[in-house]
C-alpha cells in the first residue's frame, strides 16, 4: 500500500482564468495523478494557492498565481482492497444502499487507514458500486469515525449522481441525536455561522468568515440533565465536522468530542456522543420519499440512562 509524501510547487503562466483543479490536472496528470483525486486533496486542505490554504476545485487562478500541493497518502484508485468488514444494513436495492454505521469505522482510505474502512468492506460485500468518484466508491455523503448512524449508498453512477444533487440542492434530510456539555436554555435555535479549515490545523475546522462556507444548524432541546442536554440537530448545509464545531462554538460542544471539546475524554472507545439518527431522501429511481431511521447505540443508551437516574428524570 502506497504511503507516500510528495510536495510539487507551480505557477500557472497565462492571461486566461483556469480552475485550480483542472490546472492541477493538467500539470500532474504525468504523475499518475487523476482530476478527481486532486479535488479530493482541494477539499482536505492540501493544497495552498499564494500560500494561502484553498479548500475550493472551482478557484479560478490568474497568470503568476504560485500553487503548491502535499500529497500525504497516496491514495490511488489501484490502492482498494477489498476486506471482510462487517456493515450494518438495514436497506438496499438495485439503486441504493442504507448503512448503520458503527462506531469506529472510517467511511473511506486516508490518512494512514487504507483498508480497514466502509469503502474496503462495500468492495468485499457488493458487486456493484458508483464510480464516480475512483478512490471512495458508493459514497455519497460521510460521517466521522466515530459518529454512528445512517449513510446513503449508491450503486452506480446515475444513482450517484442523483443523490449528490439532492445533497446540494439541500433536499436530504439528516437528524442527528448529540449529547452536549453545559445545560441550553432555549428549546431550539438557529446556528447560522461560516465554516473554513483552520489555517493552524489543517485537520481541524473553525467558524471563520475567511474563505469559509456557509454553514447552518437547527436544533432542538430533548432532554436536560445536571451538567449536559440532550438534543436533535438538522443540517440545512453539510460541511465537513459541522454540528461538532458549530456546537462547540456555542460553548456547547458535544460530549466526549476529541478534538472540539475542552473537556477531558471520558472515554476514547466511544468518541463523541453524536448520531445519524433519521435520514429522508428521494429515491433516484421510482422518486419516492424515503425516511429510515436509527436507534441510538448501546454505549449511548446506556449513557443517557445513567445521567437520567443521576437527575432524577
Amino acid at each position: 500500500m502506497k504511503n507516500k509524501e510528495k510536495q510539487f510547487s507551480l505557477q500557472y503562466q497565462s492571461s486566461e482564468a483556469i480552475r485550480l483543479d483542472k490546472f492541477l490536472a493538467q500539470e500532474l496528470q504525468k504523475h499518475g495523478y487523476s482530476r478527481v483525486f486532486l479535488s479530493n486533496l482541494i477539499e482536505q486542505g492540501q493544497v495552498t494557492v499564494n500560500n494561502e490554504v484553498v479548500t475550493s476545485a472551482k478557484k479560478l487562478l490568474k497568470s503568476g498565481d504560485e500553487v503548491s500541493i502535499e500529497i500525504i497518502n497516496e491514495n490511488q484508485p489501484s490502492d482498494l482492497v477489498a476486506k471482510k468488514i462487517d456493515i450494518p444494513i438495514i436497506y438496499e436495492d438495485e439503486d441504493v444502499i442504507v448503512i448503520n454505521k458503527p462506531n469506529n469505522l472510517v467511511v473511506h482510505p486516508g490518512a494512514g487507514n487504507f483498508d480497514n474502512t466502509l469503502v474496503n468492506g462495500l468492495l468485499f460485500n457488493m458487486k456493484e458500486l458508483s464510480s464516480i468518484d475512483e478512490t471512495r466508491p458508493g459514497i455519497v455523503h460521510r460521517l466521522d469515525k466515530q459518529t454512528t448512524g445512517l449513510l446513503i449508498v449508491a450503486k452506480n453512477n446515475q444513482s450517484h449522481y442523483f443523490l449528490s444533487q439532492e445533497l446540494k440542492n439541500h433536499e436530504i434530510k439528516r437528524e442527528y441525536i448529540a449529547l452536549v456539555h453545559g445545560k441550553i436554555n432555549t428549546r431550539s435555535g438557529t446556528i447560522d455561522a461560516p465554516i473554513a479549515r483552520d489555517k493552524h490545523n489543517r485537520l481541524k475546522m473553525t467558524v471563520n468568515q475567511e474563505n469559509a462556507k456557509n454553514a447552518v444548524t437547527h436544533f432542538e432541546v430533548l432532554e436536560r440533565f445536571e451538567r449536559y442536554t440532550l438534543i436533535s440537530c438538522q443540517l440545512e448545509t453539510g460541511r465537513t465536522h459541522q454540528i461538532r464545531v458549530h456546537l462547540q462554538w456555542i460553548n456547547h460542544p458535544v460530549v466526549n468530542d476529541p478534538v472540539y471539546s475542552k473537556y477531558p475524554v471520558e472515554n476514547s472507545n466511544f468518541g463523541q456522543y453524536l448520531h445519524a439518527s433519521r435520514i429522508t431522501f428521494i429515491h433516484p429511481s421510482t422518486k419516492k420519499v424515503m425516511t429510515f431511521k436509527s436507534d441510538l447505540p448501546d454505549f449511548f443508551e446506556n449513557r443517557l440512562q445513567l445521567l437520567r437516574k443521576e437527575s432524577g428524570n
